[in-house]
Formats: structure tokens, C-alpha cells, sequence
């Protein structure tokens, strides 16, 4: 597809509504899956919750990467939306911890196809020179749908039943499938192969493209913290006296809106390391702040703090690796860049999950641990950047 000097093409439109839609289906029901894991006796195993779907999109990605070089960036995408679909109309159907853990893992092959073929649909339409602000524009409805989910969950769960929040997340991913529909293929005719069983052989250049380390590894660190998050917070919130486990979700989301909405040419202007430095400066912060965090102001500052780091860092991550791929294997660099993702989601969800253990005096550690992550991927940043200088005036 041609680019144009516009970045507001129906096209990037529809994609935009597409994942408002895709983030709210598969983020709404996050609050409340604790208390519903619980229910069925697998308090537990509070943290596979979020390990096992971030397993399986991680699992997800080399293939998603594949195929969004092979057969398209449209199909793939829908795939994610089709899965999130079926899965959220058999939650409801399910009884037991086994069950639902597996139905858990399969439920990650969403966010393991869509966002990679989502990044290289974005990538093939947008200016090279307008990268950073396509993704963070593009960001503002992910952000959106992650930010309204769990508030419509939550009320959903209040006023009626978890169930009816199951089938409203399932009908959110239906309404992405049909606009997906629509949008024309981006993919060049001359890299298009027919779909074929041989497209699932996967060899190590399919599953890392070593043109992204960079990207890969500061993804890696920084990502932890929302494992962490994710895990701890629904319990932290009912911990200190809020009905709806959902606000924390809400507030961060709009923080990043905001740091969107308001600096998402940043990193085209200043450069991609300037503004990740930034954010994990902040992230740190953040994580120390919800480590010991005793009352409600300062849980919201903690989640205002982490809303402005991953408004900072996730159009600009996304940027950075467009910049350092090859344009015949973005959907394998993103992918790549997503592995990084899940690995560090999963891996700080089952930290926090094992160190937690429902006790509040344990609450600290994963938070802590988090907090060092994003200062090592500070230090990475700023040796990064001194030798880009260096090269710069050789």
C-alpha cells in the first residue's frame, strides 16, 4: 500500500476501532478473575491467571510473525479477535481450576497474533518519519479499551453477573472480527504465499530477529512490572477498601491516554532511547511507590506514574523496532518485540504469584524487584546512548 503524508486514513481508523474494541474485550474481565479463580478453589494459582495467557501469546509470536510475512497482516489479526470471541463465551461454562487455567492458555493466542500483524499493518501504511506518533495515536484506543474494560467489567460483575461480563467481553471481540472485514491487505503480492500446514514449521530465524535486541531486551525488563501488576493489584485494591477492583487499571490507562495524547511525537523529535530513559525512571518510581503504598492517594499516584511510563514506553518501543527491522520481516521483529512482552508479563506474574502467597507483608518484594529491573534497563539505555554518541562523532 502506498504511503501517503497523512497518517488519518480510513484505514488507520478502523484499525484504531479495531483494537479499542480487541483491548477491552480480553482486559475487562482481568479484575475480576481473581475472585472468580477463587470461587472454584484455586486461590493459589492466582498467578497463572496472567502467566499462562502470556505463555501462549509468547508461544504465539514466532508463528504470528510468520504468517504476517506469508499469508497477511488482516487474517492474522482477525484470528486474535475470533479467539478472544470464542473463549469469552465459554468462561462462563467453566467449573473447574483445570479447566479454566487451560482455557486461560488458549485464550493468549489472541493477544499473541493480533498485536504483531496490528504493528506491521501500522508500519506498512505510516511514514517513516511519523512512526512515533502512529503508534502512540494508535495507542490512545488501546489504551481506551484497556482503560473503559475493567471499569465496564467491574460494573458488569456489580449489577448483574460475572457471566453477563463474560458474554459482553466475547460480543467487544465479535464487533472487532467485523470490522477487521473491511480493511484492505497491506502485505506486498510478491511476498504473499497460499496458507499451508508448511507455513507452521518454525526454525530459530523465524522466532528471534536479532536486528531488535535492543528492543527485545528493554521490553524484557520493563515489562515485569506489569506481570507484577497485574497479579497483585486486584487483591491490593480490595486490601484497602475499594469496591471496584478495576480503578487502578482505569487511572493508569488514562495517565498513558494523557502522555499519548500530548507528547506521542516525542520520540520522533528527541529520539527513541531520551524518551525510554525517561520512562523507566519513571517506572522505577512507580514500582517503589506501590511497594509500600498503605492508603488510596497513594495507590493513584502509583498508577498515574505507571500510566505516563508505558504511555512513554509502548509507542515508542514499537517505533524503535520498526526502525531497527528489516522491512521483508517486520512481522518477525515485531513479533520478536512481543516475546519479549509476554516473557516479561509472565515471568513477573509468577514471581508475584510465589512470593505473594495472600499475605500483605509479602506485597513488597515483587514490587521491589520490578523497581531494579527498570533501573538496569536505565543503566542499558544510557550506555546505549553514550555509544550512539560516540559513533555519531567518529
Amino acid at each position: 500500500m502506498t504511503k501517503t503524508n497523512s497518517i488519518y486514513t480510513l484505514q488507520f481508523w478502523l484499525l484504531c476501532l479495531s483494537n479499542f474494541l480487541f483491548s477491552a474485550s480480553f482486559q475487562m474481565m482481568i479484575p475480576e478473575l481473581p475472585d472468580y479463580l477463587a470461587s472454584m478453589g484455586g486461590k493459589e494459582y492466582i498467578g497463572y491467571i496472567i502467566a499462562l495467557f502470556t505463555l501462549t501469546a509468547g508461544i504465539s509470536r514466532p508463528f504470528s510473525g510468520k504468517l504476517t510475512d506469508t499469508i497477511g497482516r488482516v487474517p492474522i489479526m482477525a484470528f486474535g479477535s475470533v479467539v478472544c470471541f470464542i473463549c469469552g463465551g465459554i468462561y462462563p461454562w467453566v467449573s473447574g481450576v483445570a479447566t479454566f487455567l487451560f482455557l486461560r492458555f488458549i485464550h493468549g493466542m489472541s493477544t499473541g497474533t493480533k498485536p504483531t500483524a496490528t504493528s506491521a499493518y501500522v508500519a506498512d501504511i505510516i511514514p517513516e518519519d511519523r512512526r512515533g506518533e502512529a503508534q502512540g495515536m494508535l495507542g490512545i484506543f488501546t489504551a481506551t479499551g484497556m482503560s473503559m474494560g475493567p471499569t465496564i467489567g467491574g460494573y458488569l460483575t456489580e449489577l448483574f453477573s460475572i457471566n453477563t461480563m463474560f458474554y459482553t467481553s466475547s460480543s467487544f471481540a465479535l464487533l472487532s472480527i467485523l470490522i477487521l472485514v473491511n480493511m484492505k491487505e497491506t502485505l506486498p503480492k510478491e511476498q504473499k504465499q497460499p496458507f499451508s500446514l508448511k507455513l507452521f514449521k518454525i526454525g530459530w530465524v523465524d522466532v528471534f530477529e536479532p536486528r531488535v535486541i535492543p528492543t527485545f531486551l528493554v521490553m524484557l525488563l520493563v515489562s515485569f512490572s506489569s506481570g507484577v501488576i497485574l497479579t497483585l493489584i486486584p487483591d491490593q485494591t480490595k486490601m484497602l477498601g475499594m469496591s471496584n477492583k478495576g480503578i487502578f487499571f482505569t487511572v493508569y490507562t488514562i495517565a498513558s491516554l494523557v502522555v499519548r495524547m500530548f507528547f506521542a511525537k516525542s520520540s520522533d523529535k528527541y529520539g527513541r532511547i531520551p524518551v525510554l530513559i525517561i520512562s523507566s525512571v519513571l517506572l522505577a518510581v512507580a514500582m517503589l511507590i506501590l511497594g509500600y503504598a498503605n492508603n488510596f492517594t497513594a495507590l493513584m499516584l502509583a498508577s498515574i506514574l505507571f500510566g505516563f511510563s508505558w504511555g512513554f514506553n509502548t509507542p515508542t518501543l514499537t517505533a524503535w523496532t520498526v526502525d531497527l527491522s528489516d522491512e521483508r520481516y517486520r512481522g518477525r521483529a515485531m513479533a520478536t518485540m512481543y516475546i519479549a512482552l509476554e516473557a516479561g508479563i509472565g515471568i513477573g506474574a509468577v514471581v508475584a504469584g510465589k512470593l505473594y502467597q495472600g499475605k500483605v507483608e509479602n506485597l513488597p518484594y515483587s514490587y521491589i524487584i520490578a523497581a531494579v529491573l527498570s533501573l538496569v534497563s536505565l543503566v542499558y539505555l544510557v550506555i546505549l546512548r553514550k555509544n550512539q554518541k560516540k559513533h555519531l562523532a567518529a
